[in-house]
């Protein structure tokens, strides 16, 4: 059986040891599955893996219903539909999730377009 990866606790906000033993933090997005909103969701985990690969200990897809639609990092909220006004571009996810992580990270093209 797979027991997951080192340092991880079953359902807390902080998964795997990253450099020199710190915890990297666990990304959650909940979505809604009434509004068929998983491939979306599916796409923005990709981009976050992507580009904060060595950063992030996990990224979640979570379940929901009643058109939620919510980004977390470590338990902090980074974006709310609702009070967001709509879905992050993918630009604006990256540059909330770095500002988190590594304010003074540069994002290359990200940060230039």
């Amino acid at each position: 059986m797979h027991e997951g990866p080192t340092g991880a606790e079953p359902g807390s906000d902080v998964t795997a040891e990253g450099p020199a033993g710190s915890e990297r933090p666990r990304v959650a997005i909940t979505y809604c599955t009434q509004c068929n909103w998983l491939l979306r969701s599916g796409w923005m985990a990709q981009e976050l893996l992507s580009t904060f690969r060595d950063d992030l200990g996990e990224v979640a897809l979570v379940p929901g219903t009643g058109g939620v639609f919510r980004i977390e990092i470590g338990g902090v909220l980074l974006w709310e539909r609702v009070r967001d006004g709509g879905f992050p571009d993918v630009k604006a996810l990256k540059q909330r999730v770095r500002d988190h992580l590594d304010p003074g990270r540069d994002l290359g093209h990200i940060d230039r377009s």
